[in-house]
């Protein structure tokens, strides 16, 4: 989703601050409140690493001005990131939802005014560049190796850190669950080997409801790669999934699907990685 390297500043000076326009500033402050919040829980140690690098603050401000549509999905973008980082910063009232025999896991809880959110953590055998440059340059190409996702097409691109995106994700098995389709914000945020790649539901004129697909909405989600702490070659995968598919479908078997296409999302990762050989 964006350019191969991501040019992060180690920081940013008060004269740069000065000339943000006051929707930047706010974004640029929202974040940092953020993430200090999520480097305070316990369980979080990994993101204070981070913030004592540079923070999420640090990303660099474009000099080139945005339209006032563009910047609309710059502040849409920070703020799935912000409450995503809100939302995996709370260690609390986690329920497990499936265990596989490999360690891989879902949880989820309800969230007020979000409704329940699950949360997938992996460990994959990869470098975390190895995945962020699947996940994000090679984001177009996961319908060849996903198989419950038709396509992703970046719609526009905003910046270094911001994209719009259509997905259209395939019915499931059994055809219990229709074929969806989401037009999202993305905002991708890499400091050192720690990546954050949030998204949230938007409006693009430029693609309205497709024939054949119902239009469901998502939001926050956010995937976390970050080195594991007793192997740094291979990484701690996150994803904070948010997602209401619309239509008449039982609570039951939204919960049952959505955790599942997690799992699922994690083995095909893994049998995607094991086939292409990415630079280091």
């Amino acid at each position: 989703m964006l350019p191969a390297t991501f040019k992060l500043c180690a920081g940013i000076s008060y004269r740069h601050l000065r000339n943000m326009t006051g929707l930047q500033k706010t974004a640029v402050v929202a974040i940092n409140h953020e993430l200090k919040r999520f480097a305070g829980a316990g369980p979080s140690n990994w993101i204070s690493q981070v913030r004592r690098k540079s923070s999420l603050l640090s990303s660099r401000i474009e000099e080139k001005p945005y339209s006032e549509v563009e910047m609309s999905y710059v502040k849409q973008g920070e703020e799935a990131l912000q409450k995503s980082i809100s939302i995996l910063s709370d260690q609390d009232n986690w329920k497990t939802e499936i265990v596989a025999a490999n360690g891989d896991k879902v949880l989820s809880k309800v969230l007020p005014d979000i409704g329940k959110v699950f949360k997938l953590e992996v460990v994959l055998d990869q470098y975390p560049d190895r995945l962020y440059g699947e996940l994000v340059d090679n984001m177009e190409q996961m319908g060849d190796w996903n198989p419950n996702v038709k396509q992703v097409k970046i719609l526009q691109r905003i910046g270094q850190d911001t994209m719009v995106t259509h997905e259209m994700a395939a019915e499931t098995a059994g055809t219990i669950v229709g074929p969806r389709d989401f037009v999202s914000v993305r905002c991708a945020k890499r400091r050192g080997s720690t990546c954050f790649l949030a998204g949230m539901s938007t409006r693009y004129t430029g693609m309205p409801e497709q024939k054949g697909f119902i239009r469901a909405e998502n939001g926050p989600t956010c995937i976390v790669l970050r080195p594991n702490a007793e192997d740094p070659t291979k990484t701690k995968f996150t994803w904070l999934l948010s997602i209401d598919l619309k239509g008449w479908l039982p609570k039951t078997i939204i919960n049952q699907v959505l955790s599942q296409t997690q799992m699922d999302f994690a083995q095909h990762l893994r049998d995607r990685m094991e086939t292409i050989a990415l630079p280091c």
